[in-house]
């Protein structure tokens, strides 16, 4: 017989002893309070006790958990409900999950379709065949096919450098944009930079990453500050995606990437890169980065020196297109917000 709950939702991160409370609670259900949740749902029994909840992150369930001994009543559609209604709220249809491997039927049952899994972690979608769709969807190259996967916040010379030599050792580059709106310039801009930036470059191919690649969805963690970063799990699940999908659909057989002397994250990530593509067949070649002024350009270096509002030391280190950008109007917006840190 299914008992009385109370639901409370969290239109913000949970805090406090409240967010002590839900994190105590996953852990004891095998799970960890991810840093990135936007969105809370939380059911207590009558004893005020956690008896289920779940979370969102942009377009992703994750944290979906039930105790024990509420297994049965209904609790775990209550939760994918509210999570649901939240994300149609913020204008989300299209929906991810995140989950463990064994509750791939259970999921299923409400909607949910698998697109990878890895030992330990498992995401579906609600959208059947998503990712094929996707990935067919994109422009087909001829002759050797090779990738980039880069972020471009913003469009630096050191990116620009990575594709002209990426593009040199093969007949068609896909250069793969993030779509992901989590960085200071948006992803739109970040597109037509790139685009304008490597367009004397007949074979680059220049794609956008939707979901699929390094995204809230695929790699949450990427998006985190440093110091929150635990694991490669998202790493390597981002990467199995890329093996199923992206690489038979594009007869990719190699991905070039930058030494990464800066950043923990990507740099864990080049690595994973190296263990796990060679089992799709993908060859990973790992470039130095080009240097200014005796120092690494990276597009990081690039954000701090607009912080600190040293506009001049930016500009050896961009493209023309890049630099005509933050003179322009929304230039100057993407200017202020980062002096202030937003």
């Amino acid at each position: 017989m299914q008992g009385e709950f109370l639901q409370q939702l969290y239109q913000s991160p949970p805090a406090g002893a409240a967010r002590r409370r839900l994190e105590a609670f996953l852990q004891k259900q095998g799970l960890r309070y991810d840093q990135g949740v936007e969105f809370a749902a939380v059911f207590y029994d009558s004893q005020g006790e956690i008896a289920a909840a779940g979370a969102l992150q942009r377009n992703v369930l994750k944290c979906v958990a039930v105790d024990e001994q509420y297994r049965g009543e209904g609790l775990t559609a209550s939760v994918i409900s509210a999570l649901r209604a939240a994300a149609f709220d913020r204008g989300q249809r299209k929906l991810f999950l995140f989950t463990k491997p064994h509750n791939d039927r259970m999921f299923g049952e409400f909607g949910f379709y698998e697109v990878a899994r890895t030992g330990d972690m498992l995401l579906m979608e609600s959208e059947k065949g998503g990712a094929r769709c996707f990935t067919e969807s994109l422009r087909k190259g001829t002759g050797r096919q090779a990738a980039v996967v880069a972020n471009c916040n913003p469009f630096t010379l050191g990116h620009r450098y990575l594709v002209e030599q990426a593009a040199a050792q093969c007949d068609a580059l896909h250069l793969f944009i993030l779509s992901e709106d989590a960085g200071l310039f948006p992803a739109r801009v970040r597109m037509e930079l790139v685009q304008k930036g490597v367009a004397d470059l007949s074979n680059v191919l220049v794609h956008p990453t939707s979901d699929y690649l390094i995204s809230a969805a695929t790699f949450p963690t990427y998006f985190l500050k440093e110091g929150q970063i635990e694991s490669g799990a998202g790493g390597a699940l981002d990467l199995t995606i890329f093996g199923q999908y992206f690489v038979p659909a594009l007869e990719i057989t190699r991905r070039f990437v930058g030494q990464e002397p800066l950043s923990p994250v990507t740099a864990l990530y080049n690595r994973q890169m190296k263990e796990i593509l060679p089992q799709y067949g993908v060859e990973v070649v790992e470039l130095p980065r080009k240097e200014a002024a005796g120092a690494v350009i990276s597009a990081s270096r690039v954000r701090a020196l607009l912080a600190e509002d040293r506009l001049e030391e930016i500009r050896p280190l961009t493209p023309e297109v890049t630099w005509e950008f933050l003179q322009s109007p929304e230039g100057r917006d993407v200017v202020r917000r980062a002096k202030e840190g937003l």
